[in-house]
């Protein structure tokens, strides 16, 4: 009986066994249909059945499985399903949780869906799995940037800045504050201070889920793991006893950016002197420090001046009243996004930064410095005024001529009475100054006698300087700082004043106003930028054109053009045969395709989005006498948006194509090789795609700065405390926005061509080159620093790193310095994936 038993076991086995494998095959079929079908989502439910039956298929199923999974992500991405889209990768993850590109395609769906820090997190892990992962790699260090400023960075490097709060909280400890708070704490640095200075309880705060994890791992690494508390929170949120056991008697925060209150330090305090703090020191009483509460910092004060800077007025004013042909003086008022903060009701930093001492072309003081207020920390009720306070007038007078481009401000940070920090742009402090730009004046100059007015007021966490005018010296007004009304003598100062005021309003109200970028606005003032694109598209429309037109082509592009006149004739009798298509699909703000139309019988399309920018682009081109049909909206032809590169009708091809190949921050643009395959196949014979192609060029440097601005150098500069190795995981090897005129380097090598990007014949590209570099002088090499000549064709081109240059450039920092000596040779070995440019560095 018992092997009978056996027997009838083993055959009920191997029927199951069977079953399953009919299943598994069975369920592996239907998955090649749907797939077949583009019914991905009933193929993924099959994936998934036989991945659970039959594991031992993983390896043999899993790039199907991959490219099913992904496309059905895409479909609920689409249907706005997230939850199911989540789900989905939860469970693949859990089939093949090594998987390296799943979890980086996970991490793209999150970035997409604005959860920087999660996304972060499955870039990383992708990363750890597999080093040589580029698209993961440069993933991560695309929101690298985003979760890990790069001002931690340069502040941590900042011995003197920690050396000083290091000092103001260890004479706090040691008069009796041992109960300490640090509001926002980043990395953890001024917590370990007041450990370190003998604190007995410490806690610390911090929003940000990646910074938290962070300095946990740091108190860790400096075994204060069990003496530190570290909360994930924000400090409006922490409430007592649930996360803090009682009152502190010290607070501790550096959440101050270069306009002092734009981190929410106002907000915090308030906050923390009424909830958190220990009540404030009574006057004139000798208590011990632990039995009241105070604040470093103690106080700010904060110094403005105005200034000349060619750099800030190119960014936010435009320049000229005409770019190229076309006309721009009275058809639209362009402003930069810190005019409009002025009047908006949203809450917009009403200030731009800039690092002033390395502002390419410098700039000139206009005014001395003057004081714009002060703030005591340390008091509650003062803290609780600033919001309610009505704005207050201050006048700068003029000590120098020229013209008048900004407001500069920056704050001198009381730590104690002893201890301070400057932000000035005279200090070496890693601190940029907050920038308030002029703009919508009648007139900029301003000399010697003048005065600079303006309006102050503290709202919404932001110190706003509004209303900036100039009064001429004859006006002979007397402003007082601070009061809410004007000192006249008489009724005739007044009307002699106020007629000599320069407001802030155009004398036309009426004209439409458009609000650009900031980058945008330096792009329109890019003379060069127009001119080149102008004669480039006049030759392509000049070997295109119908003969009949040829006569009237200016190839020089100083010319009127094929006979516009004739053309609009034409296009008002709604005969157009001989139009010649022309694309731009350049990124933001664009008057190429205004500028393609005065060259002649075209259709331009633009691909300008926001409905402000094509309300402009439509005034400036009726302020220019264009037909209606001459400039188009690309994107309101698209049945979908995401396919930009189409053809403009079913029987037609593009003349010109103008695609965005290089940021402004001086990276080449996402996918642009992909958009230049497609464009090739929407061009007609002789047409071209802009720019044809580019060329990289670099060089190698010395440069200590780049160095401290991208990683922590040791445990030197954050007084022993080992922050460098954790922090230095988001380190990016590539910086951007740099301008190579004044960044503070030493050239160890003259310019190279390092790479070829071909637009128009892909056959020359290579996605990576050995290039043979001779050094001319000895150093230690830091940084490669590249930059791009942009070729329209053979003979129109652009070089980035010129001074007029809309573009900014970047570099790629080395991991180590690289000692050399004059005569030297090294190799650099250029790789190319995607947008992304790498160098390694061989001798």
């Amino acid at each position: 009986m018992p092997n009978s038993n056996a027997k009838l076991h083993s055959n009920h086995r191997s029927g199951r066994e069977a079953s399953r494998r009919e299943l598994v095959s069975r369920s592996l079929q239907s998955a090649q249909h749907c797939l077949e079908n583009q019914d991905f989502g009933t193929a993924y439910a099959h994936y998934l059945l036989v991945l659970n039956l039959a594991p031992e298929l993983k390896t043999t199923v899993k790039e199907t499985f991959q490219f099913t999974l992904f496309k059905w992500a895409e479909e609920l991405d689409s249907l706005a399903r997230i939850q199911d889209l989540f789900n989905c990768y939860e469970q693949a993850l859990e089939l093949y949780p090594n998987d390296e590109v799943i979890c980086n395609s996970m991490g793209e769906h999150l970035f997409r869906m604005g959860f920087r820090d999660e996304a972060a997190g499955y870039f990383h892990r992708a990363v750890k799995l597999n080093p040589g992962f580029a698209d993961a790699r440069e993933n991560f260090y695309r929101v690298a940037n985003w979760l890990v400023e790069r001002w931690h960075f340069v502040m941590l490097n900042d011995a003197r800045r920690n050396l000083t709060y290091l000092r103001a909280i260890e004479s706090a400890v040691r008069s009796g504050s041992t109960s300490v708070l640090d509001i926002g704490t980043g990395t953890g640095i001024l917590s370990m201070f007041a450990k370190k200075a003998g604190a007995s309880c410490v806690y610390a705060c911090e929003l940000s889920k990646t910074m938290y994890e962070l300095a946990r791992d740091v108190v860790a690494a400096n075994n204060m793991e069990r003496e530190i508390k570290l909360l994930h929170l924000k400090s409006l949120d922490i409430e007592i006893p649930k996360h803090i056991p009682e009152r502190v008697s010290l607070v501790v925060t550096e959440t101050v950016d270069a306009g002092l209150f734009g981190e929410g330090i106002v907000e915090s305090l308030i906050h923390a002197w009424e909830h958190l703090l220990l009540q404030p020191k009574p006057k004139n009483q000798d208590i011990s420090a632990g039995d009241y509460g105070r604040v470093i910092p103690a106080s700010a004060t904060i110094f403005g001046m105005a200034v000349e800077c060619k750099e800030i007025r190119r960014h936010h004013r435009l320049g000229m009243q005409e770019v190229a042909g076309v006309c721009l003086s009275d058809s639209v008022q362009f402003f930069s996004p810190t005019y409009a903060a002025a009047g908006s009701e949203e809450t917009v930093e009403p200030y731009t930064t800039e690092k002033l001492s390395r502002v390419p072309g410098g700039y000139k003081a206009l005014t001395e410095p003057c004081q714009v207020m002060t703030v005591d920390f340390n008091d509650l009720q003062e803290l609780k005024s600033l919001a309610s306070r009505k704005p207050w007038k201050l006048s700068l007078p003029v000590t120098e001529g020229g013209i008048l481009d900004a407001v500069v401000v920056w704050f001198v940070l009381q730590l104690d009475d002893e201890h301070s920090l400057s932000t000035s742009p005279t200090e070496e402090t890693c601190w940029e100054q907050a920038v308030y730009p002029v703009q919508g004046l009648l007139d900029y100059s301003v000399k010697t006698g003048d005065t600079v007015m303006m309006e102050v007021s503290c709202q919404d966490c932001y110190l706003k300087i509004q209303k900036i005018s100039s009064l001429p010296s004859e006006c002979g007004m007397d402003f007082s700082d601070r009061d809410d009304t004007l000192s006249l003598g008489n009724e005739a100062e007044l009307c002699n004043a106020l007629a000599g005021l320069q407001t802030s309003t155009k004398q036309d109200s009426s004209t439409p106003v458009c609000v650009l970028e900031s980058t945008e606005i330096a792009l329109l003032n890019d003379i060069a930028y127009h001119e080149c694109f102008k004669a480039a598209m006049s030759k392509v429309l000049l070997s295109l054109a119908p003969s009949k037109d040829l006569h009237s082509m200016d190839v020089d592009g100083h010319g009127s053009g094929i006979n516009l006149q004739e053309h609009q004739n034409k296009s008002s009798l709604g005969v157009d045969p001989d139009a010649l298509y022309i694309l731009d699909v350049s990124e933001g703000f664009s008057i190429l395709p205004i500028i393609a139309g005065k060259l002649g019988p075209v259709r331009a399309y633009s691909s300008v989005e926001k409905e402000q920018h094509q309300a402009a682009l439509q005034v400036i081109a009726e302020a220019n006498h264009f037909p209606k049909e001459t400039l188009e909206f690309w994107l309101s032809h698209l049945e979908e948006e995401s396919v930009v590169l189409q053809r403009p009708k079913s029987d037609k091809l593009w003349s010109i194509i103008i695609l965005d190949v290089i940021e402004t921050s001086g990276l080449i643009q996402q996918e642009v090789m992909e958009k230049a395959a497609i464009s090739r196949c929407l061009l007609h014979s002789g047409g071209k795609i802009f720019p044809q192609y580019v060329l990289v060029y670099g060089m190698l440097v010395e440069s200590e700065s780049l160095l401290l601005e991208s990683a922590v150098q040791g445990t030197e500069p954050t007084l022993g405390f080992n922050i460098a190795p954790f922090i230095n995981q988001f380190k990016v090897p590539v910086r951007v926005y740099l301008d190579l005129s004044t960044l503070p380097c030493v050239p160890l090598s003259k310019p190279a061509e390092l790479l070829r990007l071909d637009l128009m014949n892909p056959l020359l590209n290579s996605s990576s080159r050995e290039v043979k570099v001779q050094i001319c002088k000895s150093g230690r090499v830091t940084a490669i620093p590249f930059w791009y000549h942009i070729h329209l064709d053979e003979d129109h081109s652009l070089n980035t790193s010129d001074e007029s240059s809309h573009w900014k450039q970047a570099a790629v920092v080395l991991d180590e310095p690289i000692p050399v000596q004059v005569g030297d040779e090294l190799v650099l070995d250029v790789q190319h994936h995607k947008s992304n440019i790498s160098f390694t560095v061989k001798r």
